[in-house]
């Protein structure tokens, strides 16, 4: 009688174990990878989870037995024509969706994974949806510009400054905030100006502070890092929180939100929304922010 490998066996039991995870196990095991794990906001975590369980109704209300590609888009262009959902939240669930599915090709739970093609009709009209406006931009670096120079304790202007420089380079840069939080201090060199970016894959690339004023901060908050070393493993992280550790992507968030709100701005931004603001006034604001 012939039997399987050994190996082939246990490929089999993981893969029965895996068909047999219901949807809201799988939604649970992909947030709690991809979002809890990773240290984004819970406000994240949530959305993804709304998302997805939403999805799965559709799914179950059209009697479709099984997601895949086809059926996620078919799924978008629902909610962009029938549902005449804002562009913005089309172009977030499809970006939701995306990575789903390809956590559930990793996972096993998929036979085959391309990439979803987005609802084209509201890609054009989602890219201002998120994008601050010059005045915005404006009041929010002037409302963290105000701030420091008002405080007058001096461990609470050290953070301040620090959080400029953040926002600054995301901003002016644009540097992604998972490469903002792996920078260490050695990657910056002060004579030449030169900032290493360590990206995806470990892939590097250099920034030139282009900015005086940026690069004054910079030093400045290398010069002040001390203050926050607490001798714990963590000092090489050029970002550091009060207590000493590197900054996560919800305090990212939260210092973003402050100085929004701080400056008045009432629609709810990401950080991320900050970053690719860049693009549409870039020449203008290097101008400014070199002049």
């Amino acid at each position: 009688m012939n039997t399987l490998p050994a190996q082939t066996i246990l490929k089999e039991k993981a893969q029965k174990k895996r068909e047999s995870l219901s949807d809201s196990e799988k939604i649970e095991n992909f947030v709690t990878s991809q979002v809890i794990q990773r240290g984004l906001d819970k406000r994240t975590a949530k959305a993804y989870e709304f998302d997805l369980k939403q999805m799965y109704m559709w799914l179950g209300e059209h009697q479709i037995p099984a997601l895949e590609k086809s059926v996620a888009e078919d799924y978008l262009n629902y909610l962009m024509n029938e549902k005449k959902r804002k562009p913005s939240t089309v172009i977030r669930k499809y970006r939701v969706l995306q990575y789903y599915l390809e956590y559930l090709f990793k996972q096993g739970e998929l036979a085959d994974h391309r990439a979803i093609t987005p609802p084209a009709a509201k890609i054009e009209e989602a890219k201002d949806d998120h994008i601050l406006s010059k005045s915005e931009i404006d009041v929010f670096f002037a409302s963290m510009n105000r701030e420091y120079e008002n405080l007058d304790q001096e461990f609470r202007r050290r953070v301040c400054l620090r959080d400029i420089v953040m926002m600054k380079l995301l901003f002016f840069h644009g540097i992604e905030i998972s490469e903002l939080l792996r920078l260490e201090i050695s990657d910056y060199d002060k004579k030449t100006g030169l900032l290493i970016i360590h990206g995806k894959r470990g892939k590097t690339r250099q920034e030139n502070l282009f900015s005086r004023e940026l690069k004054g901060k910079m030093e400045l908050w290398i010069n002040d890092h001390e203050y926050f070393e607490k001798d714990n493993g963590y000092d090489h992280y050029l970002f550091l929180s009060k207590i000493g550790k590197p900054l996560s992507m919800k305090m990212i968030i939260l210092i973003f939100d402050k100085y929004r709100v701080l400056a008045g701005i009432e629609k709810e931004y990401t950080p991320k929304d900050l970053k690719c603001s860049m693009r549409k006034y870039a020449r203008e604001l290097l101008m400014e922010e070199c002049g």
